[in-house]
């Protein structure tokens, strides 16, 4: 009697470690693709995995934390899902590019349409953030998940410092410190190719410059050349005719002398 016990006791606990540790393991998370730099643009993949054995998931929401709004979030196609992005009045307008935002994302879903995320699979959906604040550590975006069973899965319990990871933890998406141009992405490249291509501008003028004003050095050592040249020869010529006049002069003394 008492092994059986012992033996139904062990049995229970065993199967609470691994279904407590396939739920720690196999809940919806946010991975940057690269970096996700403060006060720039990323690239994020969410990552949903089905938990269930008798179920697919249909649907995905991702929520946006409004303490720390987003004015850009693009969501790339996902094949065999439509994705839709709902956006909500700001209390409080963003500065983005120069211009003030009054609406931000609040979030986004994805519905299937004619895919699904199948037992033991997992689907990552794409989204282009921006621009990232910079006066926080990490964004946590809190998402729902449901089954085609009807069953809805909230992973939006926030993990406390110091505290074990809850049932249902909310993917965090977590912030690198800020880069000295604040951008990110695709953004990055696109400012540097405009930043190059005003440099090599300036380098052009520059030059341009250097080399009109090397013209105007030539010319000037041109006509210095020139005028000390002309100098030169008025000089000769003067000595030349002196000497004449002097020999001349000789000759005719001694014509009158004769």
């Amino acid at each position: 009697m008492n092994v059986s016990r012992i033996a139904v006791v062990g049995g229970i606990a065993l199967s609470s470690v691994v279904l407590l540790s396939g739920t720690a393991f196999a809940h919806v998370s946010v991975q940057p693709q690269g970096e996700a730099a403060k006060g720039g643009y990323a690239t994020v993949n969410v990552k949903v995995p089905n938990e269930r054995d008798n179920a697919s998931t249909v649907k995905v929401e991702i929520n946006f934390p409004t303490d720390h709004p987003l004015a850009s979030v693009m969501p790339q196609p996902v094949p065999g899902w439509k994705s839709e992005v709902t956006k909500a009045k700001l209390a409080k307008p963003l500065e983005l590019h120069g211009k003030k935002i009054n609406e931000a994302v609040s979030k986004v879903t994805w519905t299937a349409d004619g895919s699904k995320i199948g037992p033991g699979q997992f689907q990552q959906f794409p989204l282009s953030l921006g621009r990232l604040p910079e006066d926080t550590d990490q964004l946590v975006l809190k998402a729902i998940q449901t089954y085609d069973n009807n069953e809805v899965v909230r992973w939006i319990e926030e993990t406390k410092e110091g505290a074990a990871e809850p049932q249902n933890p909310a993917p965090v998406l977590k912030l690198s410190a800020a880069t000295d141009d604040h951008h990110g992405g695709g953004a990055t490249k696109t400012d540097e190719k405009a930043g190059q291509e005003e440099d090599l501008k300036e380098e052009k003028g520059h030059s341009h410059t250097e080399a009109a004003g090397s013209d105007s050095d030539s010319d000037s050592d041109s006509d210095s050349g020139a005028s000390d040249t002309t100098a030169r020869v008025l000089g000769i010529v003067g000595i030349l005719v002196g000497v004449a006049g002097v020999a001349f002069g000789v000759l005719a003394g001694r014509r009158r002398s004769a």
